[in-house]
């Protein structure tokens, strides 16, 4: 086995253990997919998927995985008498992250991943989706000041590149051609970097605010330019995510807007109280820690929305959601595992995103 992956041990959760604890072992081991035990032995498979559906029909994170898992026949492991070419066949068809090998006692045997039988890393084999995106990348970045003095806080480099080059590539790998920006801030250095960059297989389009119109009022710019389902992102975010899995969640439940939502976990560094009548301690919880569903600020829309932005005012899309909400018009939330996006609004954020994703 590659000494890159992980151990057997790191890929396997007990049957009775939470959503949360899977999520946090996912985010622990870099994976999506989670060998599922019953006292010690093999007994199913937990993909991210399986959290995100359950999520989205309302079960509480601290649901036990065993109410959430699959029908057994629905899972993909291969068993010890397979064949190296059937197991190979079904890695490719299924396209899994890995496969167990199980004996008729339910030990694992071993574990083929789908890197070293495909040669593709996660990822590449997503279903492709041609939709425009845009990314909105007008604001002046005043949280990552100084740097933000010199250059937009889309040129903030990640690595070897700009994050706004890093968000377009995401999109690029799943079929996403038509790139607009909204820009305003210091932008004549965004078109400057896109035009030294050889031709790529997407094309840029800028939008230009007249003034900062928040983080929706640029988009009554686009209202005769994009006719199709979009996705809208900050260029501030990477979401670690199948973007195929998202538009198709918002297509198949038939949203107007779907929100990115990303979970985050805070630890209380104390004891918690709970109090009845006269003030009698009815429990005490040793140092807890709450979850919450946030806005990431990725989003996909339907075309007709951009209608609904009024022109050239300073307009917020959680304006634009709440109105869409009053109205009992559909907003769904598709959420992701808090290492599963990455945030540099501001200096501790981009501190935190550039070791998450050296990881």
């Amino acid at each position: 086995m590659n000494q890159s992956h992980p151990k057997v041990s790191d890929l396997s959760i007990e049957l009775s253990s939470s959503m949360l604890a899977a999520i946090k072992q996912m985010d622990t081991v870099k994976t999506k997919l989670l060998i599922v035990l019953k006292d010690s032995k093999y007994h199913s498979m937990l993909s991210i998927g399986d959290i995100q559906r359950a999520l989205i029909k309302g079960k509480p994170i601290q649901t036990i995985i065993a109410d959430i898992l699959r029908p057994r026949h629905k899972v993909n492991v291969a068993h010890e008498h397979d064949s190296f070419d059937e197991i190979k066949n079904l890695i490719i068809e299924k396209k899994v992250e890995f496969m167990p090998v199980v004996n008729d006692s339910g030990d694992i045997i071993k574990i083929h991943f789908g890197d070293e039988i495909t040669g593709l890393t996660r990822g590449a084999t997503s279903q492709k989706i041609d939709c425009p995106v845009v990314i909105m990348a007008g604001g002046k970045g005043t949280r990552l000041k100084p740097l933000t003095n010199v250059i937009p806080k889309a040129l903030v480099p990640v690595g070897e590149k700009p994050i706004i080059e890093k968000i377009i590539d995401r999109f690029n790998k799943v079929g996403v051609k038509d790139v607009y920006l909204t820009v305003n801030y210091k932008y004549e250095l965004i078109e400057q970097y896109f035009k030294s960059l050889e031709p790529g297989s997407y094309n840029v389009n800028y939008i230009i605010e007249d003034d900062f119109l928040g983080t929706a009022g640029s988009l009554f710019y686009l209202k005769d330019k994009i006719n199709e389902t979009f996705f809208v992102s900050n260029c501030d975010i990477i979401i670690d995510q199948d973007y195929s899995e998202i538009f198709e969640y918002h297509k198949t439940n038939k949203n107007e807007l779907t929100i990115v939502g990303g979970l985050k976990h805070y630890p209380i560094p104390y004891g918690t109280l709970k109090t009845a009548e006269n003030g009698l301690l009815t429990e005490i919880q040793e140092k807890p820690e709450l979850t919450f569903m946030v806005n990431t600020g990725m989003y996909v829309l339907e075309p007709h929305l951009l209608q609904e932005i009024p022109e050239k005012k300073f307009f917020h899309i959680t304006e634009l959601i709440e109105k869409v909400r009053s109205q009992n018009r559909k907003v769904g939330v598709f959420p992701v595992s808090e290492k599963s996006w990455v945030d540099i609004g501001q200096w501790n954020d981009y501190i935190r995103g550039l070791d998450n994703l050296a990881e």
